[in-house]
Order: structure tokens, then sequence, then C-alpha cells
């Protein structure tokens, strides 16, 4: 199957991250190359761009997409959390440029073996890279009721994660849940059919499960200020948002690096010593437009923040 998937806020990307001819840009998030074509297309002979991704099907679909700028391009296989050092191994300290979309691709949603879609029956595993041995299996089989419970109520931000926890329980104890089919029927045995009707009852669940499964919030929560510190003067790092969980995070971490000062408010000058990295630019997170909203429908949740180095 081919490795498909829409660059969401791709132009609006683009025009926020100022990119210089001869700048130095990273992707912690290459997918299928979307948006790096975009930025390499930009660049002169002495301008690089380092394409970050966890997944094995994303970095063949890249490498063959950037292939005619390989000059300019290295593809790197790994989490978007460890960017200071993989680029370090290449001699770069410091960068022009950040994008991270932090959507699953339509790739890995349409593609039934990797188990991320409730639309399919197939076999449990939600893994972004596929080396990890830890799946989607193991927590529904060996977590504790309250567990997974924590995880559907804080990730999946689900008003029924309680009683979803208790059914997915009751079944496993019966036999292990192996497919996302018999995830499925757990998680509507727990919905009453009244509330079945906006949106598939199992989304949520599937969203904190592979959120869980890949330490999706702790990466990127862990990752920003590194990010931040590896922007050159004036670089932006620009990352694309799916959920409230994801935002948050961002919107909190770009205000807290602009104002980190620490003091009382009351305070005649600061005293705390913390040195602002930069600004926040977009004081609004920028979202689809409309013509964007009806070529692809999975935009509808996308949201950038972009924050520029001091």
């Amino acid at each position: 199957m081919e490795f498909k998937h829409y660059s969401v806020l791709l132009w609006e990307t683009i025009e926020h991250l100022n990119i210089k001819p001869d700048g130095i840009y990273a992707d912690g998030t290459l997918g299928g190359g979307g948006h790096a074509s975009e930025v390499v297309k930009r660049l002169s002979d002495s301008g690089r761009f380092f394409g970050i991704d966890q997944d094995e099907a994303a970095i063949t679909a890249a490498s063959a997409r950037l292939e005619q700028y390989h000059k300019n391009v290295t593809v790197i296989r790994s989490n978007y959390c460890n960017m200071k050092a993989a680029l370090a191994e290449h001699g770069v300290t410091g960068v022009d440029g950040i994008v991270l979309d932090l959507g699953v691709s339509s790739y890995q949603l349409d593609t039934l073996e990797r188990g991320f879609s409730y639309k399919y029956d197939t076999d449990l595993d939600m893994r972004m890279d596929q080396r990890q041995k830890f799946s989607a299996k193991d927590i529904v089989n060996t977590y504790s009721e309250m567990e997974l419970f924590r995880i559907i109520r804080d990730y999946g931000e689900d008003q029924f994660a309680k009683n979803i926890a208790k059914h997915i329980v009751r079944m496993r104890q019966e036999a292990p849940i192996e497919t996302t089919g018999q995830l499925t029927e757990a998680i509507k045995a727990a919905i009453p059919a009244k509330m079945r009707q906006n949106g598939h009852p199992a989304k949520k669940t599937f969203q904190a499960i592979r959120i869980e499964c890949n330490h999706e919030l702790d990466v990127l929560r862990d990752s920003l200020e590194d990010m931040v510190e590896l922007l050159n003067p004036g670089g932006r790092l620009c990352i694309i948002t799916f959920h409230s969980l994801e935002d948050r995070i961002v919107k909190s971490a770009f205000k807290k690096m602009e104002n980190p000062c620490t003091c009382p408010p009351h305070f005649p000058m600061c005293v705390c010593g913390n040195v602002s990295k930069g600004k926040v630019i977009t004081g609004k997170p920028i979202l689809p437009s409309e013509k964007e909203l009806l070529e692809n429908s999975r935009s509808k949740s996308a949201k950038l923040r972009v924050f520029e180095r001091r």
C-alpha cells in the first residue's frame, strides 16, 4: 500500500517557517514527506534538511519522494525526542526551523495490519515504531481496570471511561482481546445506545490507547524545550496538533518559554533570573481553511502554533 498522507496546514506552515535558501531545517514527523518536499524546494545548494520519523514505511516513502534533493536531505529513523542528539551526530547544533505534524498518517490509519483504526477488524497493534515490543494488545490485556480507566479518562476524555474499562476487563477474563474488532465490541457494550450517535463510540478509547502505547504526550512534553534550544536566533518551531491534549501542552510550553519569570506580580523587577527563549507568533492557533476542510475531513481538528527563537 502506498504511503499517503494529506499534509495538513501545508502552506500555512511553509509561510510561517520563513525559509532561508541556505538555512538548515528539520521535520520531526517526516511521514510521506509532504511538508519536507515543500521545504527542500525552497533551499539552495547550501541549504540542508533533516527528516526524522520512527515509522519504517514513512522512511521508505519519504526517501523515495525526496530522492531528487538527496544532496540537501538526510533521512533519519528515530523518534523526534532524539532530534538534538541525532542532528549532533551530523555536526548540526542549530537549525533555522523545525516542523512537527502530530497527526496519525492516512497510511497508518488505513493499513489494516497496523491496528490503529476501529473501522477494520484486525490485529490490535497501534505501534508507531514497529521495532517496539510493547503494543496496544499489552495495554488492553495487562493493565488493571483502574489503569485502563485512567488512560481512557485522561487521554480519551471519554465520559464513559469507567464503564469501558470494566467491560474490557470483563471481556478479557473470558479470553485475551486480540483484535480491534473485539476491543470495539467491548467499548460499544459499555456505552448506552442513545449516546452512540455522536461519532463512533470507539474513537476516544482508541485515541487513548494509541497515546499510551506510543507515549505520545510524554514525548511531546519532554521534547519542546530541546527543540526550541536547537533553533538559531529567529528560527521557528511550527507544531500541528490534532486534539486538545496536545494543543494544551504546546500552548502552555510556548507561553512559559516566552515568559518564564516566576517572580510574584508585585515585584518591581525580575529577580528570578529566568530568561525568555523567544516569542509566540500565533496568539491564537491557525486553523485549516474552508477549502482544506472540504478536501480533507481529517484536518478538521488541526491547529498550528508557532514559536520564534530570540
